[in-house]
């Protein structure tokens, strides 16, 4: 047996040409061997293999990815990753600036560990100056247990990834006004403006899905009615809408009810983007023959573009759709930051970044501006995803 397969053309046949075969001899024309697994397997690999394929050569695109996995992953057990309980106070150490690491003591490896610190008072600004005492080092605890919390509001715990030096305290990022360890409020904070923005785009894009469909498949008055609603959402401008809406919420309300009516908002006004990449998309493709086939065999509205014509661009609209997540974690943290999004209890990344709002304080304590860090890190995480899933995304590229 043999991979050659040599045919018999009759005398003066032109040049037999397949996508199957490759010319093995360039001198016979009809010596040829068949496709090799590695290249049937992309020939007929589908759509959603070829975008993988194409998405894991964009590097920045596959490390941002990792990222914002990470980053989620850590909202699901910010109890277990914080030291200390979202609302403990230390009284004694208001305004602490941010305790160095260390690893080495006068020349001796005794692992992860901080200096204690000394408290004195200022007596003509009265203010208190914190200095580490470097003959005290301790040690830092990893897998122990410390502050007590209730995991997700369900369970009980106190088991912490680390907690403070036994007798010592541990402020990687610092203290606030109140003596509340930042990082581990930075870390609770995270569960809220980066689900905000996960939900928010949930919302939105069901409204798109919707409506674009909607308009771009029946037309007509229905198209102008669409059409109508997203130039009139369009033409505001989002900040004073944002503002003007955030403002009517009830004080009333719970700090629950404001997250889902923050969450509403920010979903009614972003939809209009995608709402008319879903019209143009369908305007288009319902002119097809297998739209145009489907519906001459009795095929329903609602079965046509969930089955037929949506599937053929979802792909462009989940790309879309990533990139306008940053917008609504920027709306939130921007809301919360003028004190109109979310309040206290419900702590977010805008919410801590209110307190960072006087300027003579930040130009003391500038480590209140440090929750502004990973907001802007998640947000170029998802525009280099954006960009990697929309360069997957397009059969052109």
């Amino acid at each position: 047996m043999t991979d050659q397969i040599t045919p018999s053309p009759p005398s003066g046949a032109p040049r037999p040409r397949s996508d199957h075969f490759v010319n093995k001899e360039p001198w016979d024309p009809y010596v040829s061997e068949r496709l090799t697994a590695e290249q049937e397997k992309y020939y007929m690999a589908g759509q959603w293999k070829l975008m993988w394929w194409r998405f894991r050569r964009h590097r920045p695109a596959v490390v941002s990815a990792v990222f914002l996995a990470l980053m989620y992953f850590s909202t699901v057990i910010s109890e277990f990753i914080a030291p200390y309980d979202l609302h403990t106070r230390h009284s004694a150490y208001i305004f602490a600036p941010p305790q160095r690491v260390h690893f080495i003591h006068e020349g001796q490896f005794l692992g992860p560990f901080v200096y204690a610190v000394k408290t004195t008072r200022d007596m003509e600004t009265l203010q208190r100056v914190y200095t580490a005492d470097t003959a005290r080092p301790q040690q830092l605890r990893f897998f122990c247990l410390g502050d007590s919390y209730e995991f997700w509001g369900l369970i009980e715990g106190s088991f912490h990834f680390v907690c403070p030096p036994e007798g010592g305290h541990f402020f990687w990022l610092g203290t606030d006004r109140l003596g509340r360890d930042m990082f581990s409020r930075i870390v609770y904070a995270a569960r809220i403006s980066l689900t905000i923005g996960i939900i928010g785009i949930a919302l939105s894009f069901a409204l798109a899905l919707i409506l674009g469909g909607l308009a771009g498949y029946y037309g007509g008055w229905v198209d102008n009615v669409v059409q109508r609603i997203t130039e009139i959402i369009k033409s505001f401008p989002h900040l004073p809408l944002w503002l003007a809406l955030s403002a009517a919420l009830p004080v009333t309300w719970s700090p629950l009810l404001v997250y889902f009516g923050i969450t509403l908002i920010l979903a009614l006004l972003d939809w209009p983007g995608l709402g008319r990449a879903v019209r143009s998309k369908l305007l288009s493709l319902r002119e097809e023959d297998y739209a145009a086939a489907a519906q001459m065999m009795g095929a329903k509205p609602g079965r046509i573009i969930g089955r037929h014509l949506l599937p053929g661009f979802m792909s462009h609209l989940i790309a879309s759709a990533t990139l306008s997540i940053p917008s609504m974690i920027l709306a939130e943290t921007a809301l919360s930051f003028l004190g109109l999004g979310l309040r206290p209890p419900i702590t977010s990344w805008g919410v801590l970044l209110n307190e960072a709002t006087d300027i003579n304080v930040v130009a003391v304590n500038w480590w209140l501006m440090l929750p502004v860090i990973p907001v802007i890190l998640v947000i170029l995480a998802y525009q280099f995803m954006g960009d990697g899933m929309r360069d997957a995304a397009d059969p052109y590229g």
